[in-house]
């Protein structure tokens, strides 16, 4: 490019404006029509992320340049390679209509961009949300974990539910929801006693309090009945009646001995009794 009397003058295609500039810092453009007839010579018509990649070359990985070269992308620079052809050859009407059309794809180019970018933070969301449901499951904790488990599997399937109907940050937020559900779970404690126990019918276990209490994996001792009763209290049919749970109940096994409690128990599961 050779510059006359020193005078350069840059057309940007920014999205959703054009601004010329002088080199005298001067604004002989902003907004509006553009009338390129006004403007002295010589002049540069560069699309914005052109510049924007200029400008700040570590931000450009931030975009995978499948997702920024896009189409729309394309068509921008080729209409404002031709609005600067266009006025190179002096038609100036030809060039403003370019330059409009070039702004219009810059702006598509842009939502088509964010949009993709948004595509694809909902995706890695939900790829975390099942690894860490697959982790849990594979360490063995979910066993210990029941509640916690089925209702990070609640948001993992709302974030997919929100993904097929492309509802992008509800998808986001769900799968967000299934990981901070798990975010405490480290993994099944070998050597951890169950912290709560679900009453099973008396044909079937002959469940209660002081027979629960002398399990090896509770408290060895049936007269700690006490201990679950206190702890239990307001979750029974008649809390003055410690002769009366119901299959269902989720009762609370509280330590003695400073041992480790975690989870729920699990029939499947062999613990160490309590010494």
């Amino acid at each position: 490019m050779r510059v006359k009397f020193g005078f350069v003058l840059i057309v940007v295609l920014v999205f959703g404006a054009q601004f010329a500039f002088a080199q005298s810092d001067k604004a002989v453009f902003a907004g509006g029509e553009f009338d390129p007839a006004a403007l002295p010579e010589p002049v540069v018509f560069l699309p914005s992320a052109m510049l924007a990649a200029a400008a700040d070359s570590d931000a450009a990985p931030a975009i995978p340049q499948s997702i920024r070269n896009n189409r729309y992308f394309q068509e921008s620079q080729r209409l404002a390679a031709l609005a600067h052809s266009s006025y190179e050859e002096g038609d100036y009407d030809a060039s403003s209509e370019y330059a409009q059309e070039a702004v219009r794809y810059a702006e598509l180019s842009d939502e088509y961009v964010a949009l993709q970018l948004k595509i694809k933070e909902a995706n890695d969301a939900i790829a975390a949300a099942k690894k860490r449901l697959d982790w849990v499951v594979s360490s063995g904790a979910a066993g210990q974990y029941p509640a916690e488990c089925a209702e990070a599997q609640g948001h993992y399937e709302t974030s997919l539910s929100a993904r097929s109907s492309e509802d992008w940050d509800g998808a986001i937020a769900a799968a967000y929801e299934a990981v901070n559900v798990l975010a405490y779970i480290q993994g099944a404690d070998e050597n951890a006693l169950p912290a709560q126990y679900t009453v099973r019918a008396w044909a079937v276990s002959k469940d209660c309090l002081w027979n629960i209490a002398g399990r090896p994996w509770a408290y060895g001792d049936p007269f700690q009945w006490k201990v679950i009763y206190n702890a239990n209290k307001s979750k029974l049919p008649q809390p003055d009646n410690p002769d009366l749970i119901h299959p269902g109940t989720v009762l609370d096994i509280p330590n003695i001995k400073g041992e480790v409690r975690r989870g729920m128990w699990d029939s499947r599961k062999t613990y160490n009794p309590l010494r």
